[in-house]
């Protein structure tokens, strides 16, 4: 077995062995609003917890028994299946005693996990090598049920980068560029979480250490789409051209058109007929010699892009399911421009940019849309594990940068609407009561609360309401965008 194949098949059944022991703890966190929604006391929703200990100590002294009768392949697998079936039945429960009958069962599911991940990791070492073996086990199972309620979002990460690392092709360049985005934001989230949790800090990492790794990327993102020699538009020319590239012949229409694969700082702006916006023209007013200044005007917009939408998703970050939700609709509809993108038929037909190679980015959209709504399924209300800013910054930025490279990002005010409404809601607040403070003496605030969903918490709307509506209007704003394709 090579190493790659090996270390895969780690990942795999230490995720397996870390939701189970996460599954064990975590409903603590729901117990009251378990009792709330299913109208039993508290004394019955403890039973919740004891059914599926209760498993565990059925199951888990069987586990040799059954794994030499059915075969440990077939055990483990039909353990996982069990286990996601009853974790789908456990959502589903109407009343508790129902709740409690399907607990048990994901126990039963559940109790393998732990000891045969466990017994897979060692076999997976020679026999000198047992030590990392057993470090490289508990660190999921001491650390993972610690993390996992307040920082979930590294299953969001690893539901993002397994199935790239897996299916993509690794050395396409807009590929490796998210794949740099998705861990050097988590691993700033993830700082941001620790200080959090290990340190006892309720401020986590100091706000301009965050802007400062963001704005590190954002030079990474730009300075890689300005220079790299495979990150090119299709654009019609007429003879003779100006760039050194090889001319190609095509139909258009039924319409002989000449293009070129070149450089360019060209994006696409929604709503207008030539929707074409060239970042090196902004300062063409300064006269001759403007296009010197085309790279730092390239980077200045990708550093405001990626920092204003990573921290809107972290905003938004704010009641159960909010970020999670929204950022799986915005991510199924750049899965939708990056394919029309990256598609030569389709983008002559809708007339827009075609960007060689980028087709491949749709694998990367689709990882991301379903380790988000994979999430969702245990961060939505009430909510058993959160995603901490290990996940929103995450989010925030590969949404961004994906915008980015699609050439698609001034869509973003309008696809990203929620987070940019969350974003103005706090610059807002803060803004007014410092002025008001300084003028009148005391701060006055705009809204209740900020950001904007915690104003409506106040006013007494329902958490799943406020999200629910909001999600909606998510999904409103991405129809437009995609409609903004052919509306100009």
């Amino acid at each position: 077995m090579n190493n790659l194949k090996r270390n895969l098949l780690i990942i795999t059944v230490l995720l397996a062995a870390v939701m189970e022991l996460i599954d064990t703890t975590i409903v603590n966190v729901a117990l009251s609003h378990m009792s709330g929604n299913l109208g039993a006391t508290l004394e019955d929703t403890t039973w919740v917890i004891t059914a599926y200990a209760i498993a565990n100590v059925i199951i888990i002294p069987l586990t040799s028994f059954l794994t030499a009768k059915l075969g440990r392949r077939n055990y483990y697998i039909g353990s996982i299946i069990l286990f996601i079936i009853c974790s789908f039945m456990c959502g589903s429960a109407g009343n508790i005693w129902t709740l409690v009958f399907f607990r048990f069962l994901q126990g039963l599911g559940g109790g393998a996990l732990l000891s045969v991940s466990q017994a897979v990791i060692f076999e997976l070492f020679p026999k000198e090598k047992q030590g990392v073996a057993s470090a490289i086990f508990g660190i999921g199972v001491f650390i993972g049920p610690t993390i996992g309620p307040t920082m979930g979002g590294i299953i969001i990460l690893l539901g993002i980068l397994i199935p790239t690392l897996l299916f993509a092709k690794l050395e396409n360049v807009y590929v490796i560029l998210m794949i740099i985005t998705t861990v050097w934001l988590g691993a700033i989230g993830f700082l941001d979480d620790y200080i959090k949790v290990f340190k006892k800090n309720k401020e986590g990492l100091a706000g301009r250490f965050k802007i400062i790794g963001q704005v590190g990327l954002s030079l990474i993102v730009g300075w890689t789409m300005y220079f790299n020699s495979n990150i090119i538009i299709r654009q019609e020319v007429v003879l003779p051209v100006k760039d050194d590239a090889p001319v190609e012949f095509h139909m258009k229409r039924n319409t002989p058109v000449y293009t070129q694969d070149v450089h360019s700082t060209k994006t696409t702006m929604p709503f207008y007929k030539n929707n074409e916006f060239d970042y090196g023209k902004v300062l063409k007013f300064l006269g001759k010699g403007y296009e010197q200044y085309a790279l730092v005007v390239f980077l200045f917009f990708v550093i405001l892009i990626i920092t204003f939408i990573s921290n809107g998703a972290n905003i938004t970050d704010g009641i159960d399911g909010l970020a999670t939700g929204t950022s799986a609709i915005i991510g199924i509809t750049l899965a939708i421009l990056a394919y029309v993108s990256g598609n030569t038929v389709i983008a002559d037909y809708l007339n827009i940019m075609y960007i060689p190679n980028s087709g491949e980015l749709v694998i990367f959209a689709g990882a991301f849309v379903g380790a988000c709504v994979g999430f969702l399924w245990y961060n939505s209300y009430p909510a058993q594990v959160f995603m901490g800013d290990t996940g929103s910054l995450a989010i925030g930025g590969i949404i961004a940068v994906f915008a980015i490279m699609i050439r698609k990002e001034l869509m973003l005010p309008l696809l990203c609407g929620i987070f940019l409404v969350e974003n103005f809601s706090v610059i807002i607040q803060v803004s007014w009561f410092k002025y008001t403070k300084k003028k009148f003496g005391e701060g006055r605030r705009v809204f209740l609360m900020a950001p904007l969903h915690h104003h409506y918490q106040k006013k007494g709307f329902h958490e799943a309401k406020i999200v629910t509506r909001f999600w909606i209007i998510c999904i409103i704003l991405a129809i437009v965008t995609v409609i903004t394709l052919k509306l100009r």
